[in-house]
Formats: structure tokens, sequence, C-alpha cells
């Protein structure tokens, strides 16, 4: 089956994007760098060119340079054995191939994420080594009891689900953000831009979740989730473009075309998966290495899924529409009992016959997710590692442990495989 043309044309937009913010950090334009968990929309409204840390460390990740930017971690003093994955795009300015990377990432003038805990303020921090880097963080607010079946309510009643105080703070801080960035930068923010940034995210993520909602009904699946995680998450680094939007429309028809034609990744679909969990960017061959040996292929991941069910919000004043977007966006994925409710949804939804949880150590509510999975009757394998580290990757075995997982729920002779 060949690659998704929409993930090929996303592929080579983002190489051509990212020559063009090297060119503008080149010209003394200032670069931020964001965490996922940040808004990334202001720049985005404001156009500040930035690179997301957690796509750059999928970079760094997939070249297999992830253990050479941990240990310029160590070099610095820093432990490199815990929160790999925020960290790697610190360790990669010291990475001796730079080609490898892309030409480098360029020096940040302002690193900006949210607190999620001690060891996330001291990653970012550890950027203002250089003077010439600022850090702006956003606090980290508890979330509340959340009513169930969230995902419906999120778009219009995002004060039901998060809390109306957490949101007014996060509103102000984002009004502080502002103010730092022109401060910085000599650029002026104008709030009907913004609003057209977060109409595009709309439109671009109504269309994700149409996507979403054809993979999960197909059976048996017609894509990849290594095609769909490209697909749809190198748009989502650039939410509020018209290109963004376009990407997604793209994606969709595409998908929308394959079951029409019955395309199917494994047409003797036996087992059903779903990966719980950060990509594994340094080795994407293992979504498709149990196919031919056991019928099993991987219909599920984090990221069309969140983006369907995350993303979407309505609002007059889009500051703080914005805000809601972000205040609880770690909360849909990790937080109990927010998070776990959504994963057995999913999971019924897409008909999966096993669950791949792979755990890092900032993860403190995964033990949830695989209960409430377990207890809907779904078997899952928790591996405990980081996506960014490869010595912890190879200490858990992760193709012999999914292989042995797969045999204890692959149907037997004469079964129907594919799903619940």
């Amino acid at each position: 089956m060949t690659r998704l043309q929409a993930t090929t044309d996303a592929l080579s937009h983002q190489r051509a994007w990212f020559q063009e913010v090297r060119a503008r950090a080149a010209a003394g334009e200032v670069i931020a760098l964001v965490n996922a968990d940040a808004p990334q929309e202001i720049l985005r409204a404001m156009d500040i060119p930035y690179v997301v840390n957690q796509w750059w460390a999928s970079i760094v990740t997939a070249k297999q340079l992830a253990e050479d930017s941990l240990a310029v971690v160590r070099e610095l003093g820093h432990p490199d054995d815990s929160r790999q994955y925020d960290v790697l795009a610190l360790g990669s300015r010291g990475v001796a191939d730079q080609e490898a990377l892309w030409g480098g990432l360029p020096k940040p003038g302002i690193v900006i994420a949210e607190l999620s805990g001690d060891a996330t303020g001291k990653v970012f921090e550890a950027w203002t080594d250089d003077p010439d880097v600022i850090f702006f963080p956003y606090e980290r607010t508890a979330a509340v009891p959340a009513p169930d079946a969230w995902w419906d309510l999120v778009p219009h009643e995002w004060g039901r689900v998060f809390g109306e105080d957490r949101i007014a703070l996060m509103a102000a801080e984002n009004r502080e953000l502002i103010e730092v960035l022109e401060a910085r930068t000599g650029r002026r923010f104008e709030l009907e831009r913004l609003r057209e940034v977060m109409r595009l995210i709309n439109e671009q993520e109504e269309l994700n979740r149409r996507t979403r909602d054809l993979i999960a009904a197909a059976r048996p699946t017609p894509v990849r989730v290594t095609d769909t995680i490209p697909a749809v998450m190198l748009p989502q680094w650039h939410r509020g473009t018209v290109w963004a939007r376009d990407a997604a429309r793209a994606l969709l028809d595409e998908v929308q075309g394959l079951i029409e034609h019955g395309a199917a990744v494994v047409p003797d679909e036996r087992v059903r998966l779903m990966w719980v969990g950060r990509g594994l960017w340094g080795d994407t061959a293992l979504y498709r290495r149990f196919e031919e040996e056991a019928g099993a292929v991987f219909v599920w991941s984090m990221y069309l899924a969140i983006a369907a069910d995350g993303y979407l919000r309505y609002g007059d004043d889009p500051i703080e529409t914005l805000a809601a977007r972000f205040v609880g966006v770690t909360d849909l994925l990790y937080a109990p009992a927010v998070a776990p409710q959504w994963h057995v949804k999913e999971a019924l939804t897409h008909g999966v016959d096993g669950v791949v949880h792979l755990v890092a150590d900032d993860v403190a509510g995964a033990r949830f997710i695989t209960l409430a999975l377990e207890e809907a009757g779904v078997p899952v394998l928790e591996i405990r590692a980081s996506n960014a580290d490869p010595r912890a990757l190879e200490r858990a075995d992760v193709p012999g442990s999914i292989a042995r997982f797969i045999a204890t729920i692959s149907p037997g002779p004469g079964q129907d495989g594919g799903g619940r």
C-alpha cells in the first residue's frame, strides 16, 4: 500500500517551511520555541516564526540522534533520564551532525511552555543560559471534575469542562504574553487577526473530526497510523493557516476515496490495535511489523483523535477562547477521569482488540487509562519507557513485548478478528 499523498505533501511543505524559518532567523527575526501545551495561535496571529518543541524532538529521534542529544544534556550537567522528550531540542544544539537535522534548530529568542511540573520549568529555564533567550511560563492549574462525554461539550460549553477560573487565569496570561512578544519583537498584535486564525483552526479540526469518524467506522482499516500521524500533525503545527485547513481537507478526501474503493492496509485484518502514548519516531516501522505475520494493524493514535475531539472551540472573545483550548489540553490526554473515559470511547468506536500503552515518566495518570480500558474488556500491554530515549526502549524490548501480547489476543482458527 503506497503512502498517502496527503502525507507526502505535508512532509514536503514542512521541509520548505523550516528552511524559511532558518532564513528568517538568519535575517535577524526573533524565533520562538514553544511547547505543544502552550498557545501557538498568538504567535501565528503576530507572524512570529516558531518551532514546536515536540515536533523538533520527533525530528531528532527520527534521525537517530536522540542519544547524542541526551549526551549533550548530560555534559551540560542536567539529567538525561527524565523529561527526555522535552529536553531533546536543548541537547540538539550540541549535536555534531547538524546537517542531518535539516541544518539545525535556529536559536530561539523566546521559549514558551506550561509549567506541567517542576522539571518542565527547569528544562525551559536551561535555555536562558544564553542571555539573548527569555522564558515565558504559563501556570499549570489543576484539573476539575469534568462531565461525562466531555468531547461533545468542549466546542461550545468549555467552561463546564475546565472551570471558569482556570480559563480566566490563562486568558490573563495570554494578554501578558502578547505584551512580552510586542516588546521582544516590535510586532503589534491585532485581535481580528487572532479571530481569523481561530476560525481557520475550527474549520481544520472539523475536517479532522470527520476523518477520524470515517476511520473509526471502516472495517478493515484503510490507512496506517504512520501515514495519518504526519498528515495530521504537520498541519496541526501550522494551525490557523489556509494551508493547514486545506491539508486537513485533502486528507479527508483521500481517506474517503480509499474507503469507497475498498482499500485495506491488511485485507486479512485479524487484530486491531490502539497505540496509546507518544509516537515512536525512531522506529515508525514498528507499527507495520506485525501486519503480515499476525494480520495485526494499528488503527488508532492520539494525534488524529485529539485533533478531532480536543481542539474545537467557539466563542466571542478569541483570547478567552484560546485559553479554553489550551488550559486543559493535557487533561484530555492524561488526567483522571477525563482521559480514561475518552480512551475507552475511542477504543470501542474503533473496535480494537488490544491496546499498546507507552508510558513515560511524566505521565502521572497513565495507570487510570489502563485500568479503564481493562474494565471495558480491552486487553492492555503497558510499556514503561520514553519514546525519546532509545536506551529505555531497548530495555523494554518493545517489538518482542508487542509480539507476545498479540499472541495472547489473536483470534483462534476459524474466528473473525477485527474488533468488538
